[in-house]
């Protein structure tokens, strides 16, 4: 069993609050994780800690920020196989999976670490006997919260463009992976002065109480209804929201593709991971020329799928997946395969495709985050465009079609932050997006990602009468 700590001002300890949680695997049901459960006390010593350490870290030269950032890489990039056992006790992914998102979080602390120190303001053009300069400073004290499903990428995104723009920080990774984000601040914190790199652990009100503390960014990547929350909060603090939430992203299929293609990218974006990621193929809309082949390549993809994939994060998200499902089969839709929770251990369940949904089902309408295809058949590349724009989330969206024309007109109409054609998954390093409606605001990866992270004063420099 891993014994976590939360770590405040330098110093590993208990907490304040008396009470302890416990993470099971998800596999087999066995306790891998015990955490103590921080109080009021423990998230004020925090904020405490890191506005303390504020003025120093923002003194700090931004090439020494980035070196620090890059040691710490480092060190994350040497214990990526302990990460990876952990990620994988905690939340179910396949060893290797984790790993590899492990590295790309590693990927992502250098890429910040070489920004860091180009971030820069700007000259303007005022008069001649006059400097005009808007220069960027930190914002101070960030709440970074982060999720479960992929917990090491996401939190050295957050963390990287925080630290490296002299920011400090106080760190609540989600309740399901905290011996993740405990691992991961160990190795990051001995590269930074005490203070500035805090460790927080515990469910939902820890989080809201660390949200509703007197910081000046809160930046979450999680739920809906969480960032809603988080957003009433910073509204009442004057904290910058920064938030990557829930989504229910399409694939267009077009006519005129490959059937067992589009199949093969369908499962993979419905599939990986278990379907537990945020960019996740959550519909389906095909086009009825190529609907029944890609149906049948879809089912022989998911069983392909079948001995591959992890279980599910826990029972609780296995239920609500298990349920939409259901809703959807009573509702008329076919399950071509899965579409039933399996007995025995663990919160396992199989890649499923439902045919014949509609739009009205919860299954397509809200965010699954389990391994379900919902296919919907359509008669024009026209209405695949409209029915899928018709959403609350606007996260991601893939489009696959042989026409430019088409290509062109999903990523200008689709109202996703990030449009995806021929492909779900891919995209150069360094893209950032504004996510839509219930999925979020602000940019949360890229370089503007140091942008979100610091504040810009507009300097005015004028002699007095007589000369300086």
């Amino acid at each position: 069993m891993f014994k976590v700590e939360q770590y405040v001002a330098g110093v590993w300890g208990p907490g304040n609050s008396g009470r302890t949680a416990t993470v099971f695997d998800p596999a087999d049901d066995t306790p891998v994780t015990t955490i103590p459960v921080s109080g009021d006390q423990d998230v004020a010593a925090a904020v405490r800690a890191a506005r303390s350490a504020a003025p120093g870290r923002a003194a700090t030269a931004p090439s020494a920020r980035a070196t620090a950032l890059h040691a710490a890489a480092t060190a994350v990039e040497a214990a990526a196989d302990e990460l990876a056992a952990m990620m994988t006790a905690e939340m179910g992914k396949p060893v290797d999976g984790a790993r590899e998102s492990i590295l790309a979080g590693v990927g992502t602390l250098r890429q910040y670490a070489e920004l860091g120190p180009t971030h820069r303001g700007r000259a303007l053009a005022g008069n001649d006997d006059a400097i005009d300069l808007m220069a960027y400073g930190p914002r101070g004290v960030v709440a970074v919260i982060t999720p479960w499903n992929d917990p090491v990428a996401v939190s050295c995104g957050l963390l990287g463009a925080a630290l490296v723009t002299g920011n400090t920080v106080v760190y609540k990774p989600s309740e399901r992976t905290p011996a993740t984000g405990w691992h991961l601040t160990r190795l990051l914190a001995p590269h930074f002065p005490h203070g500035v790199l805090n460790l927080l652990n515990g469910d939902g009100p820890v989080g809201a109480a660390l949200a509703a503390s007197a910081v000046d960014v809160v930046a979450q990547v999680g739920s809906t209804a969480t960032g809603r929350s988080i957003a009433a909060a910073c509204a009442r603090t004057g904290a910058k929201a920064l938030l990557e939430n829930g989504g229910s992203d399409p694939l267009i299929v077009d006519s005129g593709v490959d059937p067992s293609w589009a199949a093969s990218q369908a499962a993979l974006g419905a599939f990986v991971n278990s379907g537990q990621i945020c960019v996740a193929v959550e519909r389906v809309y095909v086009h009825r020329a190529v609907a029944a082949e890609f149906l049948d390549h879809l089912a022989r993809a998911a069983d392909e799928w079948a001995p591959k994939i992890g279980p599910l994060v826990d029972r609780r998200l296995r239920d609500a997946v298990d349920e939409q499902v259901q809703q959807a089969i009573k509702a008329g839709a076919r399950a071509v395969r899965g579409g039933a929770a399996p007995t025995g251990p663990g919160a396992y369940y199989p890649p499923t495709v439902l045919a014949d949904c509609t739009d009205d089902m919860p299954v397509v309408r809200e965010e699954t985050f389990g391994p379900v295809a919902p296919v919907i058949t359509v008669g024009s590349f026209d209405e695949a465009l409209t029915r899928a724009a018709d959403s609350p989330y606007g996260l991601a969206a893939t489009v696959l079609t042989p026409s430019m024309s088409n290509a062109q007109r999903a990523w200008r109409q689709l109202p996703a932050g990030t449009v995806k054609i021929n492909a779900v998954f891919g995209g150069a390093p360094g893209g950032a997006a504004h996510p839509r409606g219930g999925s979020g605001q602000g940019f949360g990866y890229g370089p503007e990602l140091l942008d979100e992270m610091t504040a810009v004063r507009a300097v005015h420099l004028e002699a007095p009468p007589g000369g300086w």
